[in-house]
C-alpha cells in the first residue's frame, strides 16, 4: 500500500471541546469523583492524547484497561515521542473505584494503536493492536503495518513480551479493533477488517482463527467482502446460546452497521445484513443473566446528527436491540463494558479532542422494554462507585 495521509485511513477524527483537565492532574483517581464520569487516565506520563480503550476482568478479580497514548489522533515520531504512539495499561483492584497510574506495556518504533485485551482460559493475557509505520524519523507520511499484532503476559499484565507477534494475513492490509475470543472447541478468534480507497469507501470485516491457543494462525476469513459497502468494519463477535457466532461490523458515513452469522465457529459466514442503526467501534459483553450488551460510538438522528457514547441491549440472542441508551455526550467512545460483582456495569471509553483522556461510567442494566427502539437516546443513570 502506498504512503498516504491518515485522514484517508483513520476511521473517524472529529474533535469536541476538551474536558476540564486543570483539576485532574493526578493519574490515580479516587472514589470521591463519583457524581460525573470518572477520569481514570489523563495527561501525565501517558501523554497529551489518550484514546481507543478496552477493558476486561482478570481471573484474580482485577479490572485492567489498555489504551493508546500519544500527542494526537495519530502520533508522529518526534523528540518528545521518538517511537510515536504507544500502548498503556491501568488497573483497578476495587471494582473501578480507584485506578493505578498508567504503565507502558508496548512501544516500538511504529505508532502502536487501538489495543484490546483479553484473558484466555489458560490465564494468559493477550493484547491485540495494529501499527502505523513511518518511512523515517520526523516523516509525516505513513502506512499501516498491514497485519494485526499480539503481545502476551503470563503474570496478569505485570510484564509483557518485548517483541510482538505479527500475524501473516496475505497480500492486503488487515487491521484489528477487538479482543481475542475463545470458542467452546478451544479455538481462538481475532476479528479483523480491511478497507480500500480514501475514507474506506469499500471495506469489509473478517476473522483469523487459531487452533493451538494462538501459536499459529490460519488465513483471514472475510465477512461482507462482496457486499460493496463501506464496512470499515471494526469487527467484533459474540457467541449465541445456540452455538451461532454473531459478528457486528461498523459502517462509514450514513450506512448502518451490519451483521453476519457463522454456524461453524467462524469458518464460514453468511452474507452481511443491515442491523438497523448506525454505530462505530462495536464491542460485545455477555452478562451473567444472559443479556448481550453492544456498546458503540452512536449517532443521534434528525436534521443535526451528532455522536455520543451509546449502548444497545439484546435479550433475545441478537434478534432485536433495545435502545439506544446514552452513556455520555462525548463522541470519542470506543467503549467496552465489564460486569461488576454486584451486577452493575462499568463502561470504559474516551473523550476525543485535544487533551483527550479515558473515562469510566457505572450503571445498572435498563429495565426490559420488549426490544423497543427509542426515537431519542435515553440517558443511563450514573451510579456512585462508593
Amino acid at each position: 500500500m502506498s504512503m498516504f495521509k491518515f485522514k484517508g485511513f483513520v476511521l473517524f477524527a472529529l474533535f469536541i471541546a476538551g474536558f476540564d483537565a486543570s483539576s485532574r492532574a493526578s493519574n490515580v483517581l479516587a472514589a470521591s469523583d463519583t457524581l460525573r464520569p470518572m477520569l481514570i487516565s489523563k495527561g501525565g506520563d501517558a501523554g497529551e492524547y489518550q484514546a481507543f480503550p478496552d477493558a476486561c476482568r482478570l481471573k484474580n478479580g482485577d479490572i485492567v484497561a489498555v489504551f493508546y497514548a500519544g500527542d494526537e489522533h495519530v502520533t508522529k515520531q518526534s523528540e518528545k515521542y521518538p517511537n510515536a504512539g504507544r500502548i498503556c495499561l491501568v488497573r483497578s483492584k476495587d471494582e473501578g473505584r480507584t485506578w493505578s497510574k498508567p504503565v507502558t506495556i508496548y512501544d516500538d518504533v511504529d505508532d502502536n494503536r487501538d489495543p484490546h485485551i483479553a484473558q484466555l482460559r489458560d490465564g494468559s493475557l493477550v493484547c491485540s493492536f495494529f501499527s502505523l509505520q513511518y518511512a523515517s524519523f520526523g516523516a509525516t507520511a505513513y502506512k499501516p503495518l498491514g497485519s494485526p499484532q499480539l503481545i502476551r503476559s503470563k503474570d496478569n499484565g505485570r510484564t509483557w513480551e518485548k517483541k510482538a507477534m505479527v500475524l501473516e494475513t496475505g497480500d492486503i492490509d488487515w487491521l484489528c479493533s477487538a479482543q481475542l475470543r475463545e470458542m467452546p472447541d478451544g479455538s481462538t478468534i481475532l476479528p479483523v477488517y480491511h478497507q480500500e480507497g480514501k475514507g474506506g469507501l469499500i471495506a469489509w470485516g473478517g476473522v483469523v482463527r487459531s487452533v493451538d491457543k494462538g501459536k499459529t494462525w490460519g488465513p483471514v476469513i472475510p465477512i461482507g467482502e462482496k457486499a460493496n459497502l463501506p464496512l470499515a468494519a471494526e469487527t467484533d463477535v459474540v457467541l449465541l446460546k445456540d452455538g451461532t457466532l454473531y459478528a457486528a461490523l461498523r459502517a462509514q458515513k450514513e450506512v448502518h452497521m451490519h451483521y453476519a452469522t457463522s454456524k461453524d465457529l467462524g469458518k464460514t459466514w453468511s452474507e452481511v445484513q443491515d442491523i438497523g442503526f448506525r454505530g462505530h467501534s462495536p464491542s460485545f459483553t455477555r452478562l451473567k443473566t444472559g443479556e448481550i450488551l453492544l456498546s458503540t460510538r452512536a449517532f443521534k438522528e434528525g436534521p443535526v446528527k451528532s455522536g455520543y457514547t451509546g449502548l444497545r441491549v439484546s435479550r433475545d440472542e441478537a434478534k432485536t436491540w433495545e435502545g439506544p441508551y446514552l452513556v455520555d455526550e462525548t463522541l470519542g467512545a470506543y467503549p467496552s463494558t465489564v460486569e461488576l460483582k454486584d451486577g452493575s456495569i462499568l463502561v470504559v471509553y474516551y473523550e476525543e479532542g485535544k487533551g483527550s483522556g479515558i473515562r469510566t461510567y457505572r450503571f445498572k442494566l435498563p429495565e426490559k422494554t420488549q426490544g423497543q427502539q427509542f426515537s431519542e437516546p435515553r440517558k443511563l443513570k450514573l451510579l456512585s462507585l462508593n
